[in-house]
């Protein structure tokens, strides 16, 4: 079996569904030989992960991806974190009252969702939400929606209750980027911009370049015009690039663990 590397998985450390060790045992019968957790404003998956990747003989990076954004261009803008110090002082005072308001946020759209009309199991909830004991708009729909994340009935109720001026709509305050990116330098760690493809994120990396370490290339959401635009990027500044499937289990898109390593070989050697 081909060697893989994936930069991007999800745990439910955060927004994913399964525990470390559900995706730890999956990204081995993938042939995944280095893997990094980059749940959301959090760096407490790696501890927990670590003793189990040794185990499964998969070569784990300390990772975070952290929930930003970009104020000139006035859009979200997710910063991944890898090789940080453990301890990681700068980013958690970044993340920790990012990971407060996040739940405080659920907290009150479950509340506006009930008054919508729709109970909201919180037994279900509470289920599902992971060790860091914070809510994300996931737990919320898997405790009222009975249908798959992919199938178009959840898509439907999803957008319904927390895009447009669905009762459940809006958002956290969040930081700017680029404190996001000088956390992550202070805490001696590679910054990388987030599947930029996804979110439109190109032109902040010529603002911002002298902060930043690389940029995720491939990813499930990006095509060839997207690689183009990395490759020409990564070039220009001479940043490297990384990789990874986004995995979030069921709580996502059905995609695979792992990249071809040849493809992440250079990065791979900056990991290890």
């Amino acid at each position: 079996m081909m060697n893989k590397i994936d930069l991007h998985v999800h745990s439910n450390f955060s927004d994913g569904k399964d525990s470390v060790n559900k995706v730890l045992d999956l990204a081995k019968a993938r042939g995944v030989k280095m893997l990094s957790f980059v749940d959301h404003d959090t760096n407490l998956t790696y501890n927990e992960a670590l003793q189990y990747a040794r185990r499964t003989g998969i070569d784990l990076v300390p990772g975070i991806e952290i929930s930003a954004y970009d104020f000139k261009r006035k859009r979200k803008v997710h910063i991944l974190g890898y090789n940080y110090d453990l301890d990681a002082p700068n980013i958690k005072k970044l993340t920790e009252p990012l990971l407060s308001r996040r739940h405080q946020h659920s907290l009150e759209q479950i509340k506006k969702i009930e008054d919508y009309g729709i109970d909201v199991d919180m037994e279900a909830v509470k289920k599902t939400v992971g060790p860091a004991g914070v809510i994300y708009k996931q737990h919320i729909m898997h405790a009222i929606c009975d249908d798959h994340y992919t199938c178009p009935k959840y898509t439907t109720k999803y957008r319904t209750l927390f895009k447009n001026n669905g009762p459940a709509s809006g958002d956290i305050e969040y930081i700017d980027y680029t404190e996001a990116l000088k956390a992550i330098r202070q805490d001696n760690g590679l910054a990388v911009i987030a599947h930029p493809g996804q979110l439109q994120s190109y032109e902040l990396i010529d603002d911002s370049y002298e902060l930043i370490d690389g940029v995720e290339k491939y990813h499930p959401d990006h095509g060839p015009e997207d690689y183009e635009k990395v490759d020409e990027l990564c070039e220009k500044y001479g940043l490297f690039i990384t990789g990874g499937s986004d995995y979030h289990g069921d709580f996502g898109a059905d995609v695979e663990m792992g990249i071809d390593s040849e493809l992440l070989k250079e990065t791979a050697k900056l990991f290890r």
